[in-house]
């Protein structure tokens, strides 16, 4: 059972998504917060899984409850459901550590899967917001070099930044899911991110590989 908290001022939306959520055999609503002033306490109560964070809330915004959550509940997966698709916002959600950005404008069977998605450790991003990145830096960071990357890591990374899961990419790639996983991991150590959605972000800056 996957536990989610839901985090938004608007109740309709709010209760919508509470609505939607609990038919689904495998997840669970388990706590809701209007504000960011009561964010910290449910979380603490409640113990979710996945907290589906709106980024514009009274008190504090979504973006900074994100870093703050990573931070001191870094077991917990926080999936930013927004009406936001402005570069910034995107970008800074992803460096305060927020395992997914999505739209309020999707499907709501993606958001669906978007949840089992960030609970399995897994990140999700809509590709068209990776192939703006290019554009919003005009020019790169100061970064320490990463390792050299492996043929098959490369290859990895590119799946990566195509948005696709491990299973994705191990059925393209022909090899296991446990393999991606070594791989991933290694990709992560040489690029000194923690992260999926970080891993993109570095390697979308860097142009380490095509945009897809």
């Amino acid at each position: 059972m996957i536990n989610v908290m839901l985090v938004d001022d608007h109740a309709v939306l709010r209760d919508g998504l509470k609505n939607i959520l609990e038919m689904e055999e495998d997840i669970k609503v388990v706590g809701e917060a209007v504000n960011g002033n009561e964010v910290v306490r449910v979380v603490t109560s409640c113990q979710p899984d996945v907290v589906l964070m709106d980024i514009n809330i009274p008190d504090k915004n979504g973006i900074e409850l994100t870093g703050m959550l990573k931070r001191d509940y870094p077991s917990v997966k926080v999936l930013v459901l927004t009406m936001h698709s402005h570069d910034e916002y995107f970008m800074a959600a992803i460096r305060e550590g927020a395992d997914g950005y999505l739209l309020k404008d999707l499907p709501t069977d993606q958001v669906v899967e978007a949840i089992r998605t960030v609970a399995k450790g897994e990140s999700i991003i809509d590709p068209t917001l990776t192939k703006r990145l290019l554009g919003f830096y005009n020019q790169k960071q100061e970064a320490s070099s990463p390792s050299e990357l492996t043929d098959r890591e490369k290859e990895v990374l590119i799946c990566l930044v195509s948005g696709k899961s491990n299973k994705e990419i191990g059925e393209e790639l022909y090899i296991s899911d446990k393999t991606v996983k070594i791989h991933v991991s290694k990709i992560y150590k040489k690029l000194n991110v923690k992260s999926r959605s970080q891993a993109i972000i570095y390697a979308v800056q860097h142009q380490l590989v095509p945009l897809p």
